[in-house]
């Protein structure tokens, strides 16, 4: 009646009237058909093994019963550097004073903390085992002789005609099969046909484009499966139709109508020869088994006299001897089963989750700049270069640079080049010290030292590494050319430009060159540039070929990068640029990084690995200015901390308060101080030939220009702790370019005049503010100018003149590249807020309720780049700053904020990272603080209960998997660091713990089990993460108690579930039951009871009893739900059979179980499931499997004879049941495939009914499928059930097989015998040709090929063409591991068939051990007395029959079968006598 409320209280929802009815059916169903899990309560774990300590420790095979020592522990990874040395500087973290710079650098610094289980391979699918491989090196190849005929084959796959069996041929129109389309509408094709009689006597139809049958077939069709041949006037003129066993025709027509009457009577004819054929071969069949009645009977009793005859001791001692030379014989190169599986062959890992890597930078597409030479028209011997080759006459200097077209920005920052040679250098210092902005005299202080690399290796880097995040063809390398100040730059370029006497221009260039750079050597002009392309596709392809465009003179009004950019934009359209060219030759090589790079330099200019001591020859790796977008952000890992700061333009036409103010420079320093004392930070990067780091920088100089304009970047490496005077100063000076006639210079204090001061603070409310600035000039610089920003201190009695009235006459940009500072407002006010409260300041109510809700609108860039950090500090407020109770809640809200934005940006692994390398959880300052697991396991609760906030509901359980394994990982790390890991399992976690974990239980369920359809994906990954967290509980606390904790969220689900539910449940036992310590959890020994007792339950530990349930928890559920699940409809029975399968599997191949009294114990372990396959026996051996069990009637009618079936009164039961019989066919229905695995299912036929439900066996079901469905298994299911039986009976103990045998029912006997024929028939081996139709067929339905092949051909020794037609669709699916490729090739079928025929061989082999086991077990005498009334049931004499019969199947075995079969036979003829003739009459 709850149920029925449910339903009826969601009939106000819009919508849901469908929904409801598929509820009610499927509640009808579940109460006619299903009933409730019975729920079995677990042992309690920890209680069991202490009791049984004993029992456990001198057990031979304790390591099945006994979890590792030492499966966890915790390791400290050194982080690993692409830098020779950290990139933190050595006393950073005391330097720094902000919280937020200090966690950077802790985390920069930090080694990876990572928690390891030692058995963690083991932890997952089989496919994730550590072992070698799951396939063998080296397949045998088995000789079969059904193959020996297809070697005369030209071709296997086609089965292309032989010469000489051609028994007609001609023209015919083919229609063009769709069952898209009536057949009405069906398209003829005109093709040539051959009829071919094939060497086992059937015929086959191929059709060619042409006469020329040496081409591929079109397509094919086998007449053994053809049952009539009609003409067909209203499809076509001289039409007719071939109609086939499964309901599906071809249509044919002949060109005329003598044509059509002769294909009709050859076709018919045909017809009529297969059907006598098929006739006599059942009349022998029956004739056959009516000799065995009689015979068996006659010879009852000199079958007794026999064997008893034959117990002579010498004898027997002989026929032991001889029975265990054939099992060594049967033994040697047997197979893993599992090897041939296609789960196994295939090996898809498209649901293996990747390895978890740690941070690291991101590798952008990168490549190397050489320059090697810049060259103009004007050459000469510059100084004492007399005898060298000509060089430039006076100092050029280069800056490379990427530019972006398609995105409109610079993406790079400069790389200075001086290519200069050493005697053009030297006309820089032409006076006694070096250019002003080194501020040192020339070698007159030591050299110093940076990262380890001496200063002067520095000075003159020709090689840069330039690395582009999102590469297209539109990016481009500009070079921009500077000279000495001089002039004007149309001027200056003349000489290049107008040359004709070249010998007169360049001494007179040079004479200029000199007296201007002992002058003005420190002042650079703008001269010339250049560009080239990069990339050739956006795939980041080199254009190795590339070259740079001819030097363009740079035009003095056109200097910014915004018009680089539009010059750019017409690159490649040179006809509308009307640009001057200065001919020249620059000489720079674009190539990709060598792999074995060495002696390379980061942008802050530390080492790179490898790197030499003292090597020269450095290159430097050239900063990139990464798009702002999410998808190109990565967490910082290493220490980095530069502003780029940009003048741009000056305005001072309007000026009045200087004379001269034309020929501008601008001077940038960088300080941390207003005062008068106070000087520039040695902090900027200089350019080549001078220091590495200098005090100032200049930028480029137009020539009496009052509004130039500027490009140059200026370079800071900031201070780890910045403060409210850290500041950039602007200091503008009036450069007099003047040169006396009489050839000397003027005196230096003449040659700059300062015009001008302007600065901004770097920090803006704690910030770095970058954004682009315009600010006002004044004409001194007084002390505390920084108090002067403000609008109130202008107007204020202070010493300072404003130049043209304090307007903003300087346009500033700044970039900043740092990995320790943020501009986000709200992560910066978080920060300082738990700054101030570390420090002891008094917490104001709800003001880190409002920081915390701020933090829901920080960027998304700045959340990844400083993904660890912002979420340590979280972590630390979860469990640290708790006055408030809605501080854990609202802390809780903002991880989930960005645990969801990762997700949503594709960059969810980063999260994982975080987890496995960079959390680390911290023991709380407060006394009384919980830890991270209590307290984020109290607030999801809080918040699964909350009704309001659906979303956040939503949220928390579709990314449920982050705070799951951050509760793991506190508790692993609390139970190592505290040392309670040595502590019993239930004292390891208080009571109260406990209670929250079930609470948490109980809170998911309900959104999963009644929620799964409003919020699919939510249920579906809380379902999968919940099972993640209680597999990963077993190692870490009471075990016992969570195995409560599953049965409970196991019980939350019904039999009587919707698909999606049964599903998720499997989904969740899968994920349970793959957990490293699998084995141990369930206990694999013997739970002694008193003797009363084991005498009452004598197959305790054999079937699925409560007490097994209970006893080995975790499989028995599993088996339950697998028992269950049969009964359902194909999907869930798929994910069942699947979930036992893979599990089986992963024990077959574990590497540490791979003793044989190991893998014994697994396989008894399991031995209850046979039970269920001897429940379910009648779906698995179906009259379709074991037709030669009984007799066909003479009286078959036509419709059963080509159905392969006859009624049940006529056939053998094979069930355990005598009262249960089968539903016959109706007469004239064929065969249809009824799901994508292949499963073959006659039209009409009902399912098997279950026992005491005789009368509801036709009831409809719901929405699902029908009742007669769920007792269909297609031939995947069968397979991979029969599979998981043919392992355990292999694998089990011979003394554990001998008292199960003794423990059932000989009726179960019977049916246990039945398997085993039912293994036989669908792993026999069908040979290669059987392999090419069907692969023919696959690649029909999947890639839309004309169809080759609709049936097979029927063997001459089968009975019945049905048991063709599933030969034929058998392996379509359930085994098929050839290439997914539109053809097949040769290699493709051997290698099927290889597989097929190993599996062949490995599963008879088994049988056949079996068997041979069975009947040393009973000894032939004693059995035959005991179960005689058994023995003539005809299954049980056709496993015999199948083994020891000459010659039957011969030709579907293998040549080493055979061998052991024969060998077990002729010892079975010396030891049992007449034994041989009962088996053979059958």
């Amino acid at each position: 009646m709850a149920e029925v409320r449910k339903f009826t209280k969601r009939l106000s929802k819009p919508g849901t009237a469908a929904e409801l009815r598929q509820s009610v059916s499927e509640a009808v169903r579940g109460s006619v058909v299903l009933e409730k899990t019975k729920i079995v309560e677990p042992l309690d774990y920890e209680n069991v093994i202490t009791q049984r300590k004993t029992q456990i420790y001198s057990d031979p095979l304790r390591d099945l019963l006994m979890f590792p020592m030492e499966d966890i522990s915790i390791s400290v990874i050194n982080r690993q550097h692409r830098t020779v040395q950290s990139t933190v500087p050595e006393d950073a973290e005391e330097r720094a004073q902000s919280l937020f710079v200090k966690e950077c650098i802790k985390t920069y610094s930090t080694d990876w903390h990572v928690v390891n289980y030692k058995y963690e391979d083991f932890s997952g699918d089989f496919r994730m085992l550590p072992c070698k491989s799951l396939r063998p090196e080296k397949i045998p190849n088995h000789v079969f002789e059904i193959d020996e005929d297809c070697e005369k084959d030209e071709d296997s796959s086609s089965l292309c005609s032989q010469k000489g069996g051609v028994i007609r041929q001609g023209w015919l129109h083919k229609a063009n099969v769709n069952s898209t389309i009536t057949v009405t509408m069906k398209v003829f094709k005109r093709r040539y046909f051959y009829l071919t009689q094939l060497p086992d006597g059937s015929y086959i139809l191929n059709s060619y484009k042409d006469e020329k049958n040496s081409k591929e077939s079109k397509g094919c069709i086998y007449l053994d499966a053809c049952i009539d041949v009609v003409q067909c006037p209203k499809m076509r003129r001289h039409a007719f139709e071939l109609k086939m066993l499964d309901k599906y025709s071809h249509y044919l027509a002949a060109e005329t109508e003598q044509e059509m009457e002769e294909w009709l009577i050859t076709l018919k004819k045909i017809i009529q020869i297969n059907t006598d054929s098929l006739v006599q071969e059942k009349k022998e069949t029956v004739e056959t088994a009516q000799d065995d009645e009689t015979s068996s009977q006659g010879k009852a009793e000199n079958i007794m006299a026999s064997l008893e005859r034959s117990m002579h001791p010498e004898l027997m001692k002989y026929g032991r001897e001889t029975e265990q030379l054939n099992k060594l014989s049967r033994g040697d190169g047997r197979q893993n089963l599992f090897s041939f599986d296609s789960e196994v062959q295939r090996l898809d890992f498209s649901g293996i989750e990747p390895d978890i890597k740690p941070f690291e930078e991101k590798c952008n597409k990168r490549f190397q700049v050489n320059c090697h030479d810049l060259t103009f028209n004007i050459l000469g011997q510059v100084g004492d270069n007399a005898k060298g080759p000509p060089t430039n006459v006076e100092p050029f200097f280069i800056s490379l640079a990427l530019f972006d077209v398609k995105n409109n920005c610079k993406i790079s920052a400069d790389f200075h080049i001086d290519l200069n040679p050493p005697s053009v250098r030297e006309m820089l210092w032409g006076a006694s010290t070096q250019p002003a902005s080194d501020g040192n005299t020339k070698g007159s202080s030591p050299e110093s030292v940076i990262h380890g690399i001496a200063e002067s290796h520095l000075r003159y880097i020709k090689q840069g590494i330039f690395s582009v995040t999102n590469p297209h063809p539109e990016i481009f390398l500009v070079a921009r050319i500077e000279k000495v100040l001089q002039g004007n730059i149309t001027h200056c370029a003349e000489p290049y430009i107008k040359n004709s006497d070249p010998a007169k221009t360049a001494q007179k260039v040079y004479r200029t060159a000199k007296q201007v750079c002992s002058r003005l050597g420190q002042y650079r002009m703008p001269f010339a540039w250049a560009a080239r392309p990069i990339f050739k596709d956006t795939q980041g392809s080199l254009d190795l070929d590339g070259r740079f465009s001819p030097f363009y003179k740079q035009d003095s009004s056109k200097l910014s990068n915004e018009d680089i950019l539009k010059l750019l934009s017409e690159y490649k359209k040179p006809e509308k640029t009307k640009l001057q060219i200065i001919p020249g030759q620059l000489n720079i090589t674009v190539e990709c990084v060598p792999v074995d790079l060495s002696n390379c330099i980061t942008s802050s200019y530390v080492p790179l690995k490898p790197f030499e001591k003292n090597c020269q020859n450095i290159t430097v790796e050239v900063e990139e200015f990464v798009p702002e977008m999410t998808k190109y952000c990565y967490p910082f890992t290493i220490y980095k901390n530069h502003l780029y700061v940009y003048p741009l333009q000056l305005k001072y036409d309007s000026q009045k308060t200087f004379a001269k103010a034309r020929n501008i420079a601008v001077c940038v320093e960088f300080r941390d101080s207003d005062e008068s004392d106070g000087g520039p930070l040695k902090c900027i990067y200089g350019k080549p030939a001078g220091s590495v780091f200098t005090t100032n920088a200049y930028a480029v100089v137009s020539h009496h220009n009052q509004n130039p304009e500027f490009y140059d970047e200026v370079k800071i490496e900031l201070p780890i702790h910045l403060h409210q005077k850290h500041h950039v100063l602007f200091t503008f000076y009036h450069v007099s370019c003047e040169i006396s006639t009489k050839g000397t210079t003027k005196k230096q204090d003449t040659v700059e005049t300062p015009v001008g001061f302007a600065w901004f603070p770097l920090l803006k409310d704690g910030r770095i503010i970058t954004f682009e600035q315009q600010l006002p000039v004044s004409a001194n610089l007084p002390p505390g100018y920084l108090n002067l920003n403000d609008g109130e201190s202008r107007r204020s009695n202070v010493d300072i003149k404003w130049v043209d009235g304090a307007k903003p006459l300087l346009k500033i940009k700044s970039h900043l590249e740092s990995t320790i500072y943020t501009q986000d407002l709200h992560v910066h006010k978080f920060f300082h807020h738990c700054q101030l409260v570390q420090s002891g300041w008094k917490e104001v109510p709800g003001e880190l309720i409002k920081y915390l809700k701020c933090l829901h609108a920080m960027e998304i860039q700045v959340m990844i780049q400083f993904l660890p950090v912002i979420l340590m500090q979280l972590f630390r407020v979860l469990t640290n700053m708790t006055p408030e109770d809605d501080v854990p809640i609202n802390c809780t809200m903002v991880l989930l904020h960005i645990v969801s934005k990762c997700h949503e940006e594709g960059l969810d692994s980063y999260l994982r990272s975080f987890i496995k390398y960079s959390f680390r959880p911290e023991k709380p300052s407060a006394p009384q603080a919980q830890l991270i697991h209590e307290t984020l396991a109290t607030t999801m609760i809080a918040i699964l209960k909350q009704s309001a906030d659906f979303l956040a509901i939503n949220k928390l359980l579709k990314y449920s998997w982050f705070f799951l394994e951050i509760i793991v990982k506190s508790m692993a790390t609390y139970l190592l660091e505290e040392n309670k890991i040595k502590l019993p399992r239930g004292q390891r976690f208080p009571e109260a713990y406990h209670h929250v974990l079930h609470s948490l239980l109980l809170a998911i369920i309900p959104h999963v089990t009644i929620r799964y359809a409003e919020i699919p994906d939510e249920s579906r990954n809380v379902n999968y993460s919940l099972a993640s967290f209680l597999k990963r509980c077993f190692t870490l606390m009471d075990r016992g108690f969570v195995f409560n904790l599953i049965n409970d969220y196991i019980s939350g689900f019904s039999p009587k579930d919707p698909k999606v539910l049964a599903e998720y449940k499997f989904e969740f036992l899968q994920t349970i039951c793959n957990h490293e310590h699998y084995i141990p959890l369930n206990l694999p020994m013997a739970f002694a009871k008193p003797k009363l007792q084991r005498v009452q339950d004598s197959n305790l530990e054999y079937s699925l009893s409560d007490e097994y349930c209970k006893h080995h928890f975790l499989v028995g559920l599993l088996l339950r739900e697998t028992s269950i699940a049969l009964q359902d409809n194909y999907e869930i029975r798929y994910t069942a059979i699947s979930v036992i399968k893979n599990l089986l599997i992963k024990h077959a191949f574990d590497t540490r179980y791979q003793h044989k009294n190991q893998q014994a114990k697994i396989a008894q372990l399991y031995l209850p499931f046979v039970g269920l396959l001897l429940e379910n026996i009648q779906r698995l051996a179906g009259r379709d499997t074991l037709y030669s069990c009984a007799a066909m009637p003479n009286s078959a009618s036509r419709d059963e004879f080509a159905c392969g079936f006859t009624s049940p009164t006529n056939r053998g039961s094979l069930s355990a049941d005598k009262d249960t019989v089968y539903v016959s066919f109706q007469n004239g229905h064929g065969i249809k495939r009824e799901d994508s695995r292949g499963s073959l299912v006659p039209e009409g036929m009902t399912g098997f009914p279950d026992q005491g439900s005789t009368g509801e066996n036709t009831r409809q079901s719901s929405t699902r499928s029908s009742i007669s469905q769920y007792n269909r298994l297609d031939q995947y299911e069968i397979r991979s059930l029969l599979m998981c039986y043919l392992y355990i009976v292999k694998m089990i103990s011979e003394d554990t097989l001998l008292t199960y045998w003794n423990k059932v029912s000989p009726q179960e006997l019977i049916n246990i015998l039945i398997l085993l024929e039912v293994c036989l028939f669908h792993f026999r081996y069908t040979g290669k040709r059987n392999i090419a139709r069907v692969q023919d067929a696959w690649l029909s339905r999947h890639f839309g090929v004309d169809r080759k092949s609709q049936t097979m051909p029927a063997l001459r020794n089968r009975s019945g063409v049905m048991q063709a037609r599933l030969q034929h669709l058998s392996s379509l699916e359930s085994s098929f591991t050839l290439n997914h490729s539109s053809a097949t090739t040769e290699a493709d079928i051997f290698h099927q068939a290889l597989l097929e025929g190993n599996t062949a061989t490995e599963v008879s082999l088994t049988v056949l051990d079996t068997i041979s086991f069975f009947t040393q077990c009973f000894k032939i005498l004693h059995f035959l007395k005991q179960f005689e009334g058994l023995w003539r049931q005809p299954c049980v004499k056709q496993v015999y029959w199948h083994h020891f019969s000459d010659g039957i199947c011969s030709h579907r075995v293998s040549v080493s079968y055979l061998s052991n079969s024969h060998n077990m036979r002729s010892y079975y003829c010396i030891c049992y006598g007449d034994l041989r003739s009962v088996i053979l009459t059958h």
